[in-house]
């Protein structure tokens, strides 16, 4: 069911210090900031050869990176995206096996302007669990 891996996101404490780091550090292509307000983050996409990294920043108080950060004030990994071909028949079979989706159930348009799901960490070994329409 799953396709490739799209990215793995990192929760920062500093977007600008993260996104200098994977920049000059590392020598990775990195995009500019672009804020989301709906998903209440602002990312920056760094780009490598076979996936990307996600650097996500609270954008507002609402911000569910915020309460990640408030537990883990370094930062650290968020959650894995995995590409789906049919964001509804993943999430239906996901269902009838059991997964929980978080939210109401719904694909939300996500920072790729494409589908996405969120899956409880609980029932993937309590890693966070983003799918994507490819």
């Amino acid at each position: 069911m799953i396709g490739k891996l799209n990215h793995v996101a990192i929760a920062v404490p500093d977007l600008e210090a993260a996104t200098k780091t994977y920049r000059d550090v590392l020598g990775a292509k990195v995009s500019a900031p672009k804020p989301q307000p709906a998903h209440g983050v602002t990312v920056v996409f760094v780009q490598l050869d076979n996936t990307k990294v996600e650097l996500l920043h609270p954008l507002g108080e609402g911000s569910p990176i915020k309460g990640f950060l408030d537990k883990n004030p370094g930062g650290g990994v968020h959650h894995v995206c995995f590409e789906v071909a049919d964001i509804l028949a993943a999430r239906d079979k996901l269902k009838a096996g059991g997964a929980r989706v978080l939210g109401d159930g719904e694909p939300k348009i996500g920072a790729h302007d494409k589908p996405v799901l969120f899956l409880h960490p609980k029932d993937f070994n309590g890693t966070l669990v983003e799918l994507e329409q490819a």
